[in-house]
């Protein structure tokens, strides 16, 4: 297995109790049905705050998409304030919207507390309506102004 250097992996580098668990690269045979260049890496497989993941080097024919994304569910405005920030450098600004961003990968991420889907399964549906309206009008979610929509005109 190979030690790689902790700040060349962007991800590892940002979340807590994440590590490279192998690291294999292309032979010349997978070269060649790839089109990959021999001895480039052909797939890691690595963990992100303990859960396990194995990413493979398929070159410039796959794409990053929305349809993907990563959850990362937040306690505090002060983790959502921190893996926003880390996150979203060096992203597509364009792409940031109700706590969804891009890294600088174009790998979608959710930022979002735990307490918004508290306070959208609210069984007061004016008080769920209010916090949908206004996460709607956010790019990175803002517990408090949540808190404050939540309690309705005046109650703030």
């Amino acid at each position: 297995m190979i030690k790689p250097k902790r700040q060349r992996f962007f991800y590892i580098s940002i979340f807590e109790n994440s590590k490279i668990v192998t690291i294999s690269h292309y032979g010349k045979e997978g070269a060649e049905a790839s089109g990959r260049p021999k001895g480039t890496v052909m797939t890691m497989s690595f963990q992100l705050a303990g859960q396990e993941f194995v990413a493979l080097n398929g070159g410039p024919y796959f794409k990053f998409t929305e349809a993907i994304s990563f959850l990362v569910n937040c306690e505090s405005q002060d983790e959502v304030d921190y893996y926003w920030g880390k996150l979203s450098e060096g992203g597509n600004p364009q792409a940031q919207q109700c706590g969804w961003l891009k890294d600088k990968y174009g790998v979608s991420w959710q930022i979002v507390p735990m307490v918004l889907s508290e306070m959208l399964s609210d069984p007061d549906p004016e008080k769920s309506r209010r916090v949908m309206q206004a996460m709607l009008q956010m790019k990175k979610i803002e517990i408090e102004t949540l808190k404050i929509a939540a309690a309705g005109p005046g109650m703030a």
